[in-house]
């Protein structure tokens, strides 16, 4: 039977802590609150204020990259954890493959059929 190691797991969890959903939306908030600053700015004026609030969007903009980055990387690895887990599973117990997936094509087959 084969094993899989743990150590992964808690470091990615370590990272997911780090970067929450929430962290994520927040930053988000002040990228798109950054963007529409620069919008109005624009829109009446020129010079040294349009260059200030456009350096600072830019900056907001590159943070978040960064970070939306991080998080696809963490989640390829989370991914790939999970379709390693389960491709030793299902080559450890076939049988019982079978059977969970027949299960769930019965259970998805007479949801659709009361509809």
């Amino acid at each position: 039977m084969n094993t899989i190691e743990l150590e992964p797991e808690k470091s990615m969890k370590k990272l997911s802590d780090e970067v929450t959903k929430e962290q994520l939306i927040a930053d988000f908030m002040v990228v798109l609150a950054d963007a529409e600053a620069l919008l109005k700015v624009s829109a009446n004026q020129g010079g040294e204020k349009l260059a200030e609030v456009r350096a600072k969007a830019e900056e907001s903009f590159r943070m978040m990259k960064a970070k939306m980055s991080g998080t696809q990387d963490l989640l390829l690895a989370k991914t790939k954890t999970a379709t390693d887990a389960t491709d030793a599973y299902v080559h450890d117990n076939p049988w019982s493959a079978i059977g969970v997936s027949a299960g769930i094509g019965l259970l998805i087959g007479l949801l659709i059929g009361r509809r």
